[in-house]
């Protein structure tokens, strides 16, 4: 007995000092092999870890990448307390700044919290003085509301909110002006509250509204000349004006309420990528691409996603389709829904000549969607309802197509016959690649339920040659199954 407890003694204290040997050797390195490792792990764990040692206490004095975020705080306690923890976003945010030095640049700073007047002041405060002092690359601020889920928030919250941010605006005039990103939720602004935004946040790189509005039915026009991304979620604009921005590269507009041109394009050189998301219902008017890319013609990359519901967007003539797709190279149509005919596709590829890349994702993500059916009813979704489309030009060949990929393949008669399309149109094809359908572990139990067709995705070799011998393509090698 004795001698096994003096084992185990012995054992203890070899863990022990292992352990301080181990915590030694990470103490010890150099600073700046240090400060890489912190600063790739966010910022609260990063001083977490630096109180451990009393020679790294003095490191996240010297962070050039601070990232403080309300979600990092609230994992440690609970996220319905997350108003509360707001005061420490705003105090760890202000003891880092305080306490750096201005010699030491800061490549990002970054902060997400909650807007309520004293912490949103203490935090803009924080960010006025670091710009005053010190070189920042990028700062970035996102403002959420206290209500946070849009659904709580009533329309007197979403002005209050609205009219709090403004006051903090012009309170701190020297705080906005050196900010690169600025994301904003559930605010209701008025008409010039937004071009006032941008004129003070004169480094503005990147733009997002989620549940922001200037009224009802209201247009928003946009000018700025650093702006490179703008991102809409859920904006209950008639029309978003993209009117003088010379630098933007990216739009991302996602649900759009009215059924009129969500986009309006001014002078945008620069716009390349271009993404639009929206559930719609059985009334709503598919969209025109000639119409709404009229004065937009160097689209290079088009992402359509359409939740698994309705269509909505328009299948054209290529003749009228033509003259604004000629420089797209990479088309993504998301979320198509499972069932329909997708066959209506080809009328991009037969519109954009140089296309190289054409990628199709079909899913019913349940856990995304209405399933109820009398609420699906009342509330207007369709039902499985295919695209009336009909191949406008025969003998179509496309010279440029280099991959096609779907997401969610079934060897039906739906998807065989599309790749036989595709096959027999692009002549210089060169890679098919099928994938099963994504996977949700949300939805996983909903998709069984609701899931009525036998077939599957090919499991083994065999299965798989079948395939490649029904499509009938001469090279074998061009068709990949990737799950």
């Amino acid at each position: 007995m004795k001698n096994r407890k003096g084992r185990r003694s012995r054992n203890k204290a070899t863990c022990n000092e292992a352990a301080t040997s181990n915590g030694d050797r990470f103490s010890t390195l150099p600073d700046d092999i240090l400060l890489n490792v912190l600063e790739r792990v966010e910022t609260l764990d990063a001083l977490r870890t630096c109180i451990l040692s009393k020679r790294m206490l003095k490191l996240p004095t010297m962070l050039s990448h601070i990232d403080v975020d309300i979600y990092s705080l609230a994992y440690y306690g609970s996220f319905r307390d997350l108003v509360r923890i707001n005061g420490a976003v705003a105090d760890v945010t202000e003891n880092i700044l305080s306490t750096r030095s201005p010699e030491i640049p800061i490549r990002k700073l970054k902060v997400r919290f909650v807007l309520r007047h004293y912490d949103f002041l203490s935090i803009v405060k924080s960010f006025a003085r670091a710009m005053a002092t010190q070189k920042v690359e990028k700062a970035e601020i996102e403002i959420m509301t206290e209500k946070i889920k849009y659904q709580y928030c009533t329309p007197a919250d979403r002005l209050d909110s609205a009219k709090k941010f403004n006051t903090i605006l012009d309170a701190c005039p020297d705080a906005f002006p050196g900010l690169t990103s600025l994301w904003l939720h559930n605010m209701s602004f008025g008409e010039l509250d937004i071009p006032n935004i941008l004129s003070t946040c004169k480094r503005l790189q990147s733009f997002h509204l989620t549940y922001c509005d200037t009224g009802t039915r209201s247009v928003l026009q946009i000018e700025h000349d650093q702006l490179i991304e703008l991102e809409i979620d859920y904006g209950k604009f008639e029309t978003v004006k993209l009117t003088y921005l010379p630098k933007l590269q990216q739009v991302s507009y996602n649900n759009w309420c009215y059924e009129d041109q969500p986009l309006s394009f001014g002078f945008v050189p620069q716009l390349s990528k271009l993404s639009l998301t929206r559930t719609a219902v059985r009334s709503d008017r598919a969209l025109e691409l000639s119409q709404v890319l009229a004065n937009f013609p160097s689209i290079s990359e088009l992402h359509l996603d359409f939740q698994s519901e309705k269509i909505w967007v328009l299948p054209e003539c290529p003749k009228l389709l033509a003259p604004v797709l000629g420089k797209l190279w990479l088309v993504d149509l998301d979320n198509l829904p499972e069932g329909c005919d997708i066959a209506w596709t080809m009328f991009i590829l037969q519109a954009a000549p140089f296309l190289k890349e054409l990628c199709i994702t079909v899913w019913d993500h349940w856990c995304h969607m209405v399933t109820d059916k009398e609420r699906r009813k009342a509330e207007g979704y369709c039902n499985k309802l295919n695209v009336e489309w009909k191949p406008s030009v025969s003998g179509f060949r496309h010279m440029n197509l280099a991959k096609l990929t779907i997401y969610g393949f079934q060897p039906d008669d739906n998807f065989m016959q599309y790749i036989r399309c595709v096959l027999e149109a692009a002549v210089n094809l060169e890679e098919i690649s099928l994938h099963d359908k994504k996977a949700c572990k949300r939805c996983k139990d909903l998709d069984s339920k609701n899931k009525d067709s036998p077939i599957r995705y090919p499991q083994n070799d065999m299965e798989r040659k079948h395939i490649v011998e029904e499509l009938g393509t001469a090279w074998p090698a061009v068709v990949h199954f990737r799950s």
